[in-house]
């Protein structure tokens, strides 16, 4: 591989979400070239070699959201002496909810250049094959754990327009998909990817009440959801009992009494005050 004159380069390298023949080209070459190769978990990295039929000829480390923070230092000095780190995660594209970003970070800092061998992405993959909108779309990530912060932040996402893509735990996927049917309706359409491109890849349509009930029944593998977006907020009459009952809707769903005082404002045209002063009185 070239090498800068002065420093290093960083490579973010994507992997196969399922099948090693999804890897690109690239992707062999880079890891057997580089200087060093930072992998999430070591034991999927020689087995990802294995398929490649490469070996590995620079020094192997460890790179996992347990010890991230006091590695970057270490990657970052070996940057700076002008090594090329390649950086894989166990799946998809560093960074994305995976170890990386603090190292780009860093590397960005101290003018190090940072490139990316493009590979499999389960966001865009279980977006195009869930057969909802994708002219316009967000990532949202794994959704917090704990009830109370997965119900507010899936409020604050009732009038995301945008579809959404979210990552989740097998055995989590149950909650989340019920605490999204409580906070975006029952009959909004999502899709439910499993196992995406490998032996038991499984994509799951319906509305969210529908993958509530299959759910229950036990989920495995990789998850990934993907949920269309709001046609809009409903409006909300200005009279009394409507601003009240909205009010207690959002809270019922998770948000702050403050966070569904100023979204039913904004959905009824009125100044939070005047909301705040009829939910209060």
């Amino acid at each position: 591989m070239a090498r800068d004159s002065s420093t290093g380069v960083l490579v973010l390298a994507g992997t196969p979400i399922g099948q090693a023949g999804d890897a690109p080209p690239r992707l062999a070459a880079e890891l057997s070239g580089a200087d060093v190769v930072a992998a999430e978990d070591t034991r999927r990295l020689k087995r990802l070699c294995a398929d490649l039929g490469i070996t590995l000829s620079g020094r192997v480390v460890s790179y996992f959201e347990g010890n991230e923070q006091a590695r970057t230092p270490v990657l970052l000095e070996a940057l700076l002496a002008g090594d090329r780190v390649v950086l894989v995660t166990d799946a998809g594209m560093p960074s994305v909810s995976d170890p990386g970003y603090r190292l780009v970070a860093a590397a960005v800092e101290h003018d190090v250049r940072v490139t990316a061998v493009p590979g499999p992405s389960a966001v865009l993959t279980a977006l195009a094959v869930s057969g909802l909108p994708v002219d316009r779309f967000c990532f949202e990530g794994f959704l917090p754990r704990k009830a109370g912060e997965r119900g507010r932040r899936l409020a604050a996402l009732a009038t995301e327009e945008r579809t959404m893509v979210f990552f989740e735990a097998p055995h989590r996927t149950e909650a989340a998909l019920a605490a999204m049917a409580d906070a975006l309706g029952d009959d909004r359409p999502a899709a439910v990817c499993r196992e995406l491109t490998k032996t038991h890849e499984e994509v799951r349509r319906g509305p969210l009440a529908e993958l509530v009930a299959w759910a229950a029944e036990g989920v495995r593998g990789e998850v990934t959801i993907v949920v269309e977006g709001s046609s809009g907020a409903p409006a909300v009459d200005t009279d009394p009992g409507s601003l009240r009952a909205a009010v207690a809707d959002l809270e019922a769903s998770g948000s702050t009494r403050k966070e569904a005082i100023a979204e039913v404002a904004k959905r009824a045209g009125l100044p939070k005050r005047e909301v705040y002063d009829v939910v209060h009185r």
